[in-house]
């Protein structure tokens, strides 16, 4: 029921007692004073007493990407068929992957809302930005140099809109509620695999100026100041995803497993060590963050076991994806004329590199249960 309805209801009114309490009513729904409830789903995971997680907002690359890259003049986007064909209406949306992607599949654990809008979604609704927004974006990462071979939004650019974000909020529900919501949103980070999997190990653009050892110095370093960055701005509950084992999805398996396609365990070593560096970042960060909750959740090792073990949690294929020969395809290279397999649910992966809907279904709500009360309520 939108404010055009009430002034039509005001234009029609004869009572001025109507028209006084329909002019307060407007105020309140126009200036923010009123608020419509946001939670249009049922929470799995249930907060202690007294705790609440207003909104869900998201920086980072592909994996959180719902569709951010859309517009973008880069060959990294997926808004084509055959990507989100088990989404909602079975159309993509941006999202890499055949459905919801984690930051859906958290919003509606949390009992927020059921997807998580991107922020540059040309359909996003003013009352979208008070429960949280995405703004990640598909092939960046915590180098500097992984976004601009992509032609994609960089980490730095995110934050910015970030802050244009904050702009908005304001001007929808106030300054004191735009302060109460950062304080106690779920504020979220993935990135650091492209980092590794493109611009080190495929692409090599680091490789003559760093060893690995310096490269994940370089990209925990990035890591470190965002969360600054973030905290400054008024997050306080921040996580950071791992690396994921990069070298085990399908593409990386074909080009550094050998002719066996074996998990190419180098990519993985490089992911552990920068986990490792991530992890001791983030602690030291949680600490010298006054009233801050910063939090490294570990995806690397349940993925590992998902990919490794598939049959454990019902999947049939792990080391290819569902689209095309399901070794090599992702972004572009996976299109309407590529087949797909009869059941996603059946794979780990649904591209080359993107795991499927499924997976995260696997995946996501355990972590968050897992990690939940660390946001809350600290260690």
């Amino acid at each position: 029921m939108g404010v055009g309805f009430f002034f039509m209801e005001f234009s029609s009114s004869s009572s001025s007692q109507s028209k006084s309490q329909l002019i307060v009513y407007v105020c309140l729904v126009v200036f923010g004073l009123f608020h419509y409830p946001t939670i249009t789903v049922e929470a799995a995971v249930k907060l202690p007493p007294g705790q609440t997680i207003p909104a869900v907002i998201v920086f980072g690359d592909s994996i959180m990407d719902t569709g951010n890259n859309n517009n973008l003049k880069s060959l990294i986007k997926c808004n084509f068929s055959p990507y989100g064909r088990d989404f909602q209406g079975h159309k993509p949306t941006g999202r890499f992957g055949n459905g919801k992607v984690p930051s859906d599949f958290i919003v509606e654990e949390l009992g927020i809302k059921k997807y998580l809008p991107a922020y540059l979604d040309p359909s996003l609704r003013p009352e979208d930005l008070a429960t949280g927004v995405c703004f990640a974006s598909g092939g960046t990462g915590y180098d500097p140099m992984t976004p601009q071979i992509a032609s994609v939004i960089s980490l730095s650019d995110q934050l910015s809109m970030f802050k244009e974000y904050i702009g908005k909020l304001k001007g929808i529900v106030g300054e004191e509620r735009t302060n109460f919501i950062l304080s106690n949103a779920l504020f979220l980070v993935v990135a650091g695999s492209d980092d590794l999997a493109n611009t080190y190990f495929t692409i090599r653009a680091r490789k003559a100026q760093y060893d690995v050892p310096a490269y994940t110095d370089l990209m925990v370093n990035s890591a470190s100041s965002f969360v600054k960055e973030l905290y400054g701005l008024g997050a306080r509950r921040i996580g950071l995803f791992s690396a994921p084992p990069i070298g085990c999805v399908p593409s990386q398996r074909t080009l550094g497993g050998g002719l066996a396609r074996d998990c190419a365990e180098e990519y993985n070593e490089a992911a552990k060590l920068f986990n490792a560096k991530l992890s001791r970042s983030l602690n030291s960060l949680n600490t010298a963050l006054p009233n801050s909750r910063v939090v490294y959740v570990d995806v690397y090792n349940p993925l590992l076991d998902i990919i490794l073990n598939p049959a454990k949690t019902g999947f049939k294929v792990a080391e290819k994806g569902c689209c095309g020969t399901g070794i090599i395809e992702v972004a572009v290279l996976c299109n309407k004329y590529d087949a797909t397999c009869a059941n996603a649910n059946d794979y780990v992966f649904w591209d080359s590199y993107h795991p499927t809907e499924r997976t995260y279904s696997v995946l996501i709500p355990p972590l968050l249960r897992r990690y939940v009360n660390d946001f809350l309520l600290g260690n």
